[in-house]
């Protein structure tokens, strides 16, 4: 049995630039902890290696887009091309996302190499451009013949011609496996082992006792022994169901009557495979285009009203369907609806309690028949993110759906205030004002020097003694572009006994938020 490899370069980085929305001719580089993972080839170019510190790819290349590492963002993205290749060859394995290997369909195209020409061809045309392949008599071979094709072409290693192919390559081949890989070339080079063809040479006991499983895996690969079985995976059920109108509605009352049978077909589907979809993409034709799209997601997992309210929604204030004058029409009739379960889980982790469930049920049931009246965005529930100021630290979510986008709490938020956290928090601070023995404002240099001690302030128009004061906290953010800010913040305790959060800008002082 011979082995075929695809292999897409750069993986991760493809992934994230179109996630992003980002040209993928951009230099890009995706970091796990500060630490360069990936780069794409302009990255390469400007000199940006696998590796180096954000501040050192930085200065390589300072239009270089960082990217966050996200293992379930490539894998998502990879399915497409999981999916190609299985619709022209089934028993695809994938070994990681970016890397595929598949048997040689050899026959039935002509040839090994017209077969990976196809497949090249198909990829194509599914917008994956660089992609490079290789067949093998296994799968170490078959992979690193693919290293080494060129974009959109295939290197085929003869057959019983694999430890010829192999011997010599260098021992940095092995560092596409990972930290184990990169500590295995670092030894070998130090025992001034430099091919591949250098390592098969050794005996295998010295092999093996030197660099343990691993490296007797590596030593039979060497020597063209690698297996060439692969674990196939099993295609993931097909779970869209999708409703078409004929003729199309341009009511949006009579498209979410429509479409609640639907809604309970595939919440059906889903129960029978002992699923739940907590994330479900619904989209809208008009005219063979899609006219409106959104992925929707559950903080449980959607039930047939929860789809229905979604679609109820989606139409009613999406841009591509906006509304007339009256509520219940859309701007162009609607051909088709489709539910795509974009995130699905086991119905066993979401079931309730020996005891039955509790009463956030009732409670989410009552709210969505609020935001049927009033609107999804309307009702929100504030979110806990990271940020200097408490108004920074606080995000509306609507409810019902997942916080997505929001700042890590765990980073650190230089200028950010000690605990405890002020109870109350104005949407828009309040005009105040400062004085101190001598009658004079207090102002705060540009150091974060205070001009004189707090002595009294005022909030409401009367004036009071301050008892304890705290400060200041200085915060100087986006100093460098137009319109950033600078500011101190206080913590204040008046006469009364209640504690104020005051900011001192260049225009005056402020009343953020208060004590409790």
């Amino acid at each position: 049995m011979r082995v075929l490899v695809v292999w897409c370069p750069d993986w991760s980085v493809v992934a994230a630039l179109r996630e992003a929305e980002r040209s993928p001719q951009e230099p890009a580089a995706v970091l796990a902890a500060g630490v360069v993972e990936v780069c794409n080839a302009a990255a390469r170019e400007e000199g940006v290696r696998r590796g180096q510190r954000r501040r050192d790819a930085q200065a390589r290349c300072p239009e270089l887009v960082l990217l966050e590492a996200s293992p379930d963002r490539d894998a998502r993205h990879f399915e497409p091309v999981l999916e190609t290749v299985e619709a022209l060859r089934p028993g695809v394995a994938c070994l990681r996302p970016g890397l595929l290997a598949v048997r040689a369909p050899g026959r039935w195209f002509g040839g090994e190499a017209q077969a990976a020409a196809v497949v090249a061809e198909t990829l194509v045309e599914a917008d994956v451009w660089d992609v490079r392949l290789g067949v093998a008599d296994d799968l170490f071979t078959a992979e690193q013949s693919a290293r080494r094709a060129a974009v959109q072409e295939c290197e085929v290693v003869p057959v019983d011609g694999s430890a010829a192919y192999l011997q010599q390559l260098p021992v940095e081949v092995l560092e596409a496996d990972g930290s184990e890989g990169r500590e295995a070339v670092s030894l070998l080079r130090r025992l001034g082992l430099r091919s591949l063809g250098d390592l098969a040479a050794l005996p295998l006991d010295a092999v093996q006792g030197r660099f343990g499983r691993y490296g007797a895996g590596v030593w039979h690969s060497a020597r063209g022994e690698g297996r060439s079985h692969l674990a196939a995976r099993q295609p993931p059920p097909d779970l869209t169901a999708e409703i078409s109108f004929e003729p199309p509605l341009d009511s949006v009352e009579a498209i979410c009557f429509s479409v609640r049978t639907t809604a309970e077909r595939l919440v059906t589907d889903l129960a029978s495979r002992q699923l739940v979809a907590t994330g479900v993409r619904i989209e809208a034709e008009h005219d063979g285009a899609v006219a409106s799209a959104r992925t929707w997601l559950h903080p449980r997992y959607f039930s047939v009203r929860d789809l229905v309210d979604r679609v109820h929604w989606q139409l009613q204030g999406g841009a591509a369907l906006r509304s007339r004058q009256d509520s219940g029409a859309v701007r162009a009739p609607v051909e088709r609806v489709r539910f795509l379960p974009e995130v699905v889980e086991p119905a066993s982790a979401h079931s309730d309690g020996l005891w039955g469930g509790s009463g956030a049920e009732l409670v989410e049931r009552g709210v969505a028949r609020v935001q049927a009246m009033v609107g999804f965005d309307a009702v929100t529930r504030p979110v806990l993110q990271g940020g200097r100021g408490p108004a920074d630290r606080q995000a509306a979510v609507p409810w019902g759906e997942r916080a997505t986008g929001l700042r890590p709490r765990e980073r650190p938020w230089p200028g950010q205030l000690p605990g405890p956290a002020p109870s109350r928090v104005f949407a828009a601070p309040l005009v105040a004002e400062v004085r101190d023995q001598a009658g004079r404002a207090v102002a705060v240099t540009a150091r974060g020097a205070v001009s004189g001690e707090p002595s009294r302030f005022r909030l409401d128009g009367s004036w009071q003694p301050v008892a304890a004061w705290a400060g200041p906290w200085p915060v100087d953010e986006s100093w460098w572009v137009e319109g950033g800010r600078r500011a101190s913040r206080f913590q204040v305790v008046g006469a009364d006994g209640r504690a104020w959060l005051l900011t001192c800008t260049g225009d005056g002082w402020l009343v953020e938020a208060g004590y409790d």
